[in-house]
């Protein structure tokens, strides 16, 4: 499950105004209706974010993943200690899959970025719908912005 890196200078600027642990738990409880995650830990120390507790579901740990790593000032986010009840339950069963993240690069569009892992530019509401916590605007993405690229069945 390990460590997910990030670019440090792209992002939302959260960090240097006093509490950095708490301006990012307050960024990725206020990114979702419902508590994402029950007791919620959030460390930061020189540009790694180390993430605690128990999420919801798989997509909302990714998402929250996301969300603490695309803010200016963070390299990695160390997400060993945020599960979800699939993966206590299996983790002596099977592995589960990584999540698939994807870094924007210059000139990127979503419909490309479709084209690119789907072979469908018009599937690219799929990854609107699965990054809503993260892309706030389909125009607006930009680049050192990670991503999620969900499965499609």
């Amino acid at each position: 499950m390990g460590i997910f890196s990030f670019f440090k200078d792209a992002g939302s600027k959260l960090l240097g105004n006093g509490n950095d642990d708490e301006a990012i738990k307050n960024e990725i409880e206020s990114s979702f209706d419902n508590e994402p995650v029950q007791g919620l830990v959030v460390n930061v120390e020189d540009g790694l974010v180390t993430l605690a507790g128990l999420a919801s579901d798989n997509a909302t740990r990714e998402k929250v993943i996301l969300i603490a790593g695309n803010v200016e000032g963070v390299e990695s986010v160390d997400a060993d200690q945020l599960v979800t009840a699939e993966i206590v339950e299996a983790s002596n069963e099977r592995d589960i899959a990584e999540p698939r993240f994807y870094t924007i690069e210059k000139g990127d569009t979503l419909w490309a970025i479709s084209e690119n892992f789907y072979s469908d530019g018009s599937k690219y509401p799929v990854i609107v719908e699965a990054n809503l916590e993260v892309i706030k605007d389909a125009d607006k993405i930009y680049p050192g912005q990670s991503i999620r690229i969900p499965e499609i069945a």
